[in-house]
């Protein structure tokens, strides 16, 4: 049953005596005074990201939007574009859609209260901003329901609708942001009993100061001593060590809870809460008296990777082992679902919970190593895959040819910022897609496949100067939707990557080329053909899609959900298609 605003109490505020609250203006926490600095620089940099409020409101958005980059593990410029602050927000500050997977998709709502002049540290995230947060999801998942949305919020409101009245679940994950301590007891009663009511599709995390300044601070290496259960198996091979053996569920979690998802670096998914169907199987594996010692037949097991092991040999059992330098390379989700079952203090029979764990000491200069074990180990949940396809043939040589043409290319996530004159492989695979694929709804709804199903016919035959030249246009097209005034059509927010591929399909055909004609030689003139973008190429995909929306739906009004539906469903392209075959030529032509 959900969760109504009469099962939230009215609160009474009570002032702190003034002796407290001066106690509180004069101490600092040192981690708020880090991340208080870093958000000064963010305002100071990026203006352009806070074109609203006084001086304080652009500090609490630049705190939601360092939070923002912190969960979702993206580049401050992304979720800059995810930012819903302002009037009409619905209490919503900053959102994230996440790919559909099996009928299933992610939503990120994050709430931010950032206390300008008190960096102490000690503030508990309000109850009102709690109170707020439950009546938004009862509210903004409802398809039926009207509310009024700010022209930032609404679109991205309007395709989650139209994703459940397609039959898509949503789980939502609520991060509630502060420069302080985590809500009181009696809101926690209010986010376990919401949590209980919509059952494994609603999930409450808390993120401030200490998670941003843990999270900018990794890379110092783990050493750590485990505990083993029992007898292990210890072999040398090629010039390598493994040790294979039992740990108790307790130990995990102690372990998580003394180094927390430092350990998990080298890792290449993030953790997907219980929502996520496997960490549910393990959850409730772990949970059932009759199976939870048998846990350790039913898991898959950790595996950990470290510069070196030690342990006493003398020993039969129960080695304590000392390690250097550790990473979990795989079983992270198995690790954070025992350490959250353990929080919440539902394993009962825990002492009889154990897990398979691998230890590999690898030798200097182990990365490649790493990625394949990581890869071959990785099979319970769904993976990105952009690090482990990072080191194919496809992936240098596209490095390598647009290095020539002036251009970085970054193949992992890990290397570091975007400028104008650096490209990311997610940021290539996604335009490639759009542009030159025919496939925009794919490259938007399905990113996850982008390195999965998706990679050979994106990658496949692909030069350095399409991939640029898609990305540039798609840059451009986004820019164009950014920066555009209050009266443009309402289709805009959805439909980017068609424009992006009408756009594409305009300039090869004014500079009459095929798409295979498009290489380092004739990068130049593409590049330059970008330049008519504004007064040539962009009105055109504008005129062209809005004319494939009127052969859709003629003339009568047509909703924000409606046209989100369009959109993700790929409705538009055979209108779109002018040529009747593919607007890039056929296969054989690439």
């Amino acid at each position: 049953m959900p969760v109504g605003s009469g099962s939230v109490p009215s609160i009474g505020m009570r002032a702190l005596p003034p002796w407290i609250s001066i106690a509180r203006s004069t101490a600092t926490n040192i981690n708020a005074s880090i991340v208080d600095q870093r958000i000064a620089g963010i305002v100071e940099a990026h203006p352009e990201w806070f074109p609203w409020g006084d001086e304080n409101m652009r500090k609490s958005a630049a705190f939601v939007l360092l939070c923002m980059s912190t969960a979702l593990e993206l580049p401050l410029e992304e979720c800059a574009e995810m930012l819903t602050e302002g009037g009409n927000d619905a209490g919503v500050d900053g959102l994230h859609i996440g790919d559909i997977e099996e009928g299933d998709f992610f939503v990120t709502l994050f709430q931010g209260k950032y206390r300008v002049k008190d960096l102490s540290g000690d503030a508990n995230f309000p109850e009102n901003g709690v109170r707020a947060s439950l009546q938004t999801i009862e509210v903004l998942f409802d398809p039926h329901r009207e509310v009024a949305l700010n022209k930032r919020i609404a679109p991205l409101i309007e395709e989650i609708r139209s994703l459940i009245r397609d039959g898509y679940i949503p789980t939502v994950r609520v991060v509630l942001c502060n420069n302080g301590a985590r809500w009181t007891p009696q809101a926690d009663g209010w986010v376990r009993e919401a949590e209980r009511n919509y059952g494994s599709h609603v999930e409450f995390h808390h993120y401030n100061h200490d998670v941003i300044v843990n999270s900018l601070q990794r890379g110092d290496r783990i050493d750590a001593t485990l505990t083993l259960s029992g007898q292990a198996i210890v072999e040398d091979m090629n010039y390598m060590r493994v040790l294979v053996g039992r740990l108790s569920v307790r130990e995990v979690g102690r372990l998580f809870d003394d180094h927390g998802d430092q350990l998990l670096q080298r890792n290449i998914r993030r953790y997907l809460g219980y929502a996520n169907r496997v960490n549910s199987d393990i959850r409730e594996t772990l949970l059932d008296t009759e199976k939870s010692d048998k846990f350790y037949f039913y898991n898959n097991g950790i595996t950990v990777v470290c510069d070196r092991f030690d342990y006493n040999a003398f020993q039969k059992s129960d080695y304590r082992v000392q390690l250097t330098n550790m990473q979990v390379v795989n079983g992270g989700q198995t690790c954070k679902t025992i350490q959250q079952a353990l929080h919440e203090d539902l394993l009962r029979s825990a002492e009889s919970a154990y897990v398979m764990i691998r230890i590999y000491q690898l030798p200097d200069g182990s990365a490649e190593v790493v990625q394949d074990i990581t890869k071959a180990t990785n099979s319970q949940s769904p993976v990105d895959l952009r690090d482990l396809r990072s080191n194919d043939e496809w992936q240098k040589t596209l490095a390598l040819g647009m290095e020539q043409l002036g251009f970085a290319y970054k193949r992992q996530r890990d290397e570091g910022g975007v400028g104008s004159d650096t490209v990311t492989s997610a940021a290539v695979a996604e335009a490639v897609l759009a542009v030159w694929r025919e496939k925009p709804h794919q490259a938007k709804f399905h990113r996850r496949e982008h390195f999965g199903k998706l990679y050979d016919t994106i990658f496949s035959e692909l030069n350095a100067a399409q991939a640029l030249i898609a990305t540039l246009i798609y840059r451009a097209v986004e820019r164009k939707r950014k920066n555009g005034s209050e009266d443009l059509p309402d289709f805009l927010p959805y439909a980017s990557h068609h424009l992006a591929m009408m756009v594409g399909h305009e300039i090869l055909r004014d500079l009459q080329l095929a798409l295979g004609d498009l290489s380092h030689r004739t990068f130049a003139k593409a590049r330059t053909a970008l330049e008519d973008l504004d007064d040539r190429h962009y009105p055109l995909a504008v005129s062209a899609v809005e004319s494939a929306l009127r052969t859709c739906y003629g003339d009568r009004p047509v909703s924000l959900q409606q046209l989100a539906a369009t959109f993700r469903r790929g409705d538009l392209l055979e209108m779109l298609d002018t040529n009747g075959g593919t607007l890039f030529g056929t296969p054989n032509d690439r």
